[in-house]
């Protein structure tokens, strides 16, 4: 009897273990056409407890304030860290730019609300067309309304490729 159970208890995890690897089995194929999905930037979850590379404000009277105007702070997750020390990021580099409102008060510019999450990520693989990173932008505190469609990733590129020698990123860490 007791064997009876035991095989029992092994075919349920074996059936477990084939479900579970046939339901993840998408996600590390290599091979694969590229579908839309495949292309997206994911939101970068938690990238305030990353490493902070640097703030920004962006007044009036700049041409980047229609957009980006305000406080826009850089996240860098580790991968990313190594590519600001080496000059160069390694597959897997996310960067996170957080982009609030600027709000002037009692001769203080203080942060106002979130207007956008900017995103680069490294993937040669799946971004080979823009030098090897994906782009995206969300709305606003939303971390599913993309702003990003694929021309607008080429846009984020062509500005981007001004940048090559600096593996297509403008910020710099400053320890």
């Amino acid at each position: 009897m007791q064997i009876k159970n035991s095989h029992k208890i092994t075919t349920v995890i074996a059936i477990s273990l084939l479900t579970c690897m046939a339901a993840t089995r998408p996600a590390f194929r290599t091979t694969a056409r590229p579908t839309c999905s495949q292309q997206e930037v994911p939101y970068p979850e938690n990238f305030r407890t990353w490493t902070h590379v640097k703030t920004g404000l962006i007044e009036k009277g700049s041409p980047a304030f229609a957009h980006w105007g305000g406080f826009h702070h850089i996240y860098a997750n580790p991968q990313a860290m190594t590519g600001y020390q080496s000059g160069s990021f390694p597959d897997g580099s996310v960067l996170a730019f957080d982009v609030l409102e600027g709000i002037e008060k009692d001769n203080t510019i203080v942060e106002g609300e979130r207007k956008i999450v900017d995103v680069m990520v490294k993937d040669p693989n799946r971004f080979a067309a823009t030098g090897g990173w994906g782009f995206e932008e969300f709305n606003g505190n939303s971390r599913t309304e993309r702003l990003i469609r694929d021309s607008a990733a080429t846009s984020c590129y062509n500005c981007h490729a001004s940048r090559k020698k600096q593996d297509f990123v403008f910020s710099s860490y400053r320890p």
